[in-house]
């Protein structure tokens, strides 16, 4: 699509939306990390509820918006697997049939004997452990005897922790290049994992030169179809790693979360032409893993704060997405990643601000952008472009959906109404015929009945498609009935799309009811 030159896609790491319906496979039933943590004191997320996050299925312990600001919905995850470099496969293309594998009783001593072979160090620990108490325990014995800190997590990971005056940094990045040469076929872990530390015993810190050395994708992504057609693929944060730097033509590494939102906003003031496509991995690394709720909550609250001040930064041509990867419940009993969906909020002078309610796959993001930027990607997901940028056409087919489910045996006239609410919904209805013709119910009195009885009060439009046998050739009114009970829950303003079988014709209710009365 020609018009829109510039995707912001922006990944808040583990910030899920609630358990998928296999969490229970996976442990995580139950799981929510969003309602975790809107029950901080310290969640004050304002720009994000105006963009319409708790609108989402699911998601109304935010606070709904009648008057959202953004195309919403929640994703479901199909690959097997619950970790980033699974996650942000999915959402540029790529379903994984089975998980990385994953060593919860350590690696098998042949890898590590070989590593050490290498390498030339001693293993300490090589067990699943935290990534700060692991160099509580073991970080004295690495400084007295130089050997390496090896662990691993839930997550498909080798992680190597070494102090920064024992080992440095360039040699702890070879050390893991090495790992990754190890680390193939049935041992392929997603991620090495550099983890730098300084500090004395008793009081060592983590340091921000972490880098992550990841298995590379399987199959071609979006990234590389993207970079394949002349795209700029800017990548901020940690998807450099997560990609093994594949499809990117420009990388900007990050400390932390205030590093990565001001590299965004310094992308945004840039000429480019295609996807800066940025990773935000505190709320992961530093609050999620450690069962942090009110730093989680805090940390939403931040990058909100960010937000209110990014937006307007945004041209008409352009599109922010901001999404998530998986879960990692910080109020669970457990420190892992959790099997959720991940919530999608769509923003742009172009997008059409609906709800688009549950969908089926985090690909459908790349799909998405293929259309976007006319590039020839296929994969597993749907394209919501179609109904994020003309929503009146969109309305008008859900119409046409919608009369196929007619029960019309004494017309013959089937009809079919959609109708959007002010929350972005669309509630759809058919003619429902009696015997009795009295209390026959019109297709567009049916999908008021749906919306009004879910709580909506507030709508925006109506598209409304008939025809004998269910085949459309010209555009079929609303009766008087239909009329009269727009004109109840509506303003004159309110508008009506009369289908046809090639586009529509549109009416305002005050034209096609003028005069009328309400109380």
């Amino acid at each position: 699509m020609d018009s829109i030159k510039r995707v912001f896609l922006i990944v808040l790491d583990s910030l899920g939306a609630g358990e998928l319906p296999d969490a229970s496979d996976y442990g995580d039933k139950g799981s929510n990390t969003l309602r975790s943590i809107s029950q901080s004191p310290q969640i004050f997320i304002p720009n994000l509820r105006k963009l319409g996050i708790g609108n989402i299925d699911g998601l109304g312990f935010l606070g709904t918006n009648e008057n959202q600001q953004a195309a919403v919905c929640k994703l479901g995850e199909l690959s097997k697997g619950k970790d980033s470099t699974i996650g942000h496969w999915e959402i540029s293309g790529i379903i994984s049939d089975s998980p990385l594998p994953t060593f919860p009783n350590g690696f098998p001593q042949e890898i590590i004997d070989k590593f050490s072979e290498l390498t030339g160090r001693g293993v300490l620990c090589n067990k699943p452990y935290s990534g700060t108490q692991v160099i509580a325990d073991y970080g004295e014995q690495h400084e007295r005897t130089g050997d390496l800190i090896v662990y691993t997590s839930a997550d498909s990971v080798f992680q190597i922790a070494a102090h920064e005056n024992i080992v440095p940094i360039e040699k702890l990045y070879e050390y893991c290049e090495i790992a990754r040469q190890i680390l193939v076929g049935k041992y392929g872990v997603g991620r090495v994992i550099a983890r730098p530390f300084v500090g004395s015993a008793g009081n060592y810190t983590r340091t921000s030169r972490r880098h992550d050395f990841s298995i590379e994708p399987p199959q071609k992504t979006i990234l590389d179809s993207l970079k394949a057609a002349g795209r700029d693929v800017i990548s901020v944060g940690k998807i450099k790693d997560l990609f093994a730097e594949r499809g990117l033509t420009e990388m900007l590494a990050t400390k932390n979360n205030a590093d990565g939102m001001e590299k965004t906003a310094e992308a945004a003031d840039r000429d480019f032409n295609g996807l800066c496509f940025v990773n935000l991995v505190d709320f992961d690394m530093v609050y999620g893993h450690r069962n942090n709720v009110d730093g989680y909550a805090a940390a939403l609250s931040e990058f909100d704060k960010w937000l209110g001040e990014f937006l307007p930064k945004l041209r008409d041509d352009d599109i922010l997405m901001i999404t998530a990867d998986h879960g990692c419940d910080p109020g669970d009993i457990s420190t892992d990643h959790t099997r959720e969906y991940i919530p999608l909020m769509i923003y742009g002078k172009l997008v059409s601000p609906i709800n688009l309610g549950i969908r089926q796959t985090f690909s459908d993001i790349a799909a998405t952008l293929a259309e976007i930027f006319g590039v020839n990607y296929t994969c597993a997901g749907e394209s919501m472009l179609g109904e994020l940028t003309d929503m009146k056409q969109h309305l008008c087919n859900q119409a046409k959906r919608a009369l196929q489910k007619s029960y019309s045996p004494y017309s013959g006239y089937r009809v079919g109404a959609a109708l959007l609410t002010g929350s972005g919904k669309i509630y759809t209805g058919c003619n429902i015929e009696n015997s009795a013709f009295s209390p026959t119910i019109c297709a567009e009195r049916t999908a008021f009945a749906k919306a009004v009885s879910e709580g909506e009060k507030s709508f925006r439009m109506i598209a409304v498609a008939g025809g004998k046998g269910g085949i459309v050739t010209d555009i079929f009114p609303p009766c008087g009935v239909c009329r009269q009970v727009m004109r109840e829950f509506c303003t004159q303003n309110f508008i009506i799309l009369l289908a046809k079988d090639c586009g529509y014709e549109e009416y305002t209710l005050s034209q096609l009811l003028p005069n009328s009365f309400s109380i």
